[in-house]
Parts: structure tokens; sequence; C-alpha cells
């Protein structure tokens, strides 16, 4: 698959889990940050279509290019 090396604020991207949102497209918004301000290995992604923000781990989505 990819790592997180390989994903950028802005990219397209298949969301692949959780069953919920499974199957529709949305937009990194911006890596996941931690309470203490450390990063954490999660992006924020903003479903297409749904007013809601996901939080998925690199192997929960598949960037298109």
């Amino acid at each position: 698959m990819h790592n997180s090396e390989n994903v950028q604020v802005g990219a397209r991207v298949l969301i692949l889990e959780p069953a919920y949102v499974a199957g529709k497209m949305g937009v990194v918004f911006c890596p996941e940050q931690l309470s203490d301000d450390k990063p954490s290995d999660r992006w924020l992604i903003k479903v297409d279509d749904e007013n809601i923000l996901v939080s998925l781990t690199c192997h929960e989505f598949r960037v298109i290019d």
C-alpha cells in the first residue's frame, strides 16, 4: 500500500474502512495531532458530501491520483 510520507494535505482519497464510510471519496484535511502536540500515525479526512471528518490510518484509505 502506501505510507504516511506519501500522503499530502489536499490529496483525494478513496476510503476503505470503516464500514460506515467505506467506498466514499474524501480529501486529506491534515495530519492528526495528539493533545500533547505530538503527531500521530493518523490523518483527518473530510468525507465528500458529508459534514464529517474521520480519523484514519494509512491502511484505511487509498490516495487517488
